[in-house]
């Protein structure tokens, strides 16, 4: 029997984020993407958002593009990439971690994730948008039996034993920085083709 993936102890525990980053955390029923998008023209860059809960690891992450919203929406790519990259640390061996376009993560053909992307309302393509916040999803426990059909999966159920949200949201936060390190050096596709 697969242990859970979120032990108690783990939602009290605060994610070491790089340097540079901040982190908010809200209690479990707040809403990660909806509130960075709220304090991101307050809060900066490298804000990351993290409700706590023990059924989804969810956050979101501030980012303030120099490019125009045509390229800066390539950050939606960087950020999905890391999150991928981050499960992929953690995944037991030989398990394909893919992408359903544009918004999902499918881990051993059942979705288990996925991220969105937003921008300030009324920015124009060629603007510079003060902000962009990526929010992200990993199901950490299905919680239920699902009906016929449903293809969903969480991280207890597929031998995520030793993992909990703050090794992700960690996780995450480094190989984000990375991505974001190759777009500033190489430009924007660049580094959405690595």
């Amino acid at each position: 029997m697969a242990a859970s993936a979120l032990r108690p102890d783990d939602l009290r525990r605060e994610p070491v984020l790089p340097p540079g980053f901040s982190l908010v955390t809200l209690r479990e029923s707040g809403d990660a993407f909806a509130h960075a998008c709220t304090i991101a023209a307050e809060a900066g860059a490298a804000t990351l958002v993290w409700t706590r809960r023990f059924d989804v690891i969810e956050f979101a992450v501030v980012l303030e593009p120099d490019n125009p919203l045509r390229e800066a929406r390539l950050a939606h790519y960087l950020a999905m990439t890391a999150l991928a990259d981050a499960l992929a640390v953690y995944s037991p061996p030989e398990r394909p971690i893919l992408f359903r376009w544009p918004d999902a993560l499918i881990y051993d053909l059942g979705l288990i994730g996925g991220g969105r992307l937003a921008w300030p309302e009324g920015c124009g393509e060629d603007e510079v948008p003060e902000w962009v916040v990526f929010g992200g999803m990993l199901r950490a426990t299905t919680m239920a039996p699902f009906a016929f059909g449903q293809i969903g999966v969480g991280m207890a159920e597929e031998g995520f034993e030793e993992i909990d949200a703050v090794d992700l949201i960690e996780a995450f936060a480094r190989h984000l920085m990375l991505a974001v390190t190759r777009w500033q050096s190489a430009g924007p596709k660049a580094a959405a083709l690595r």
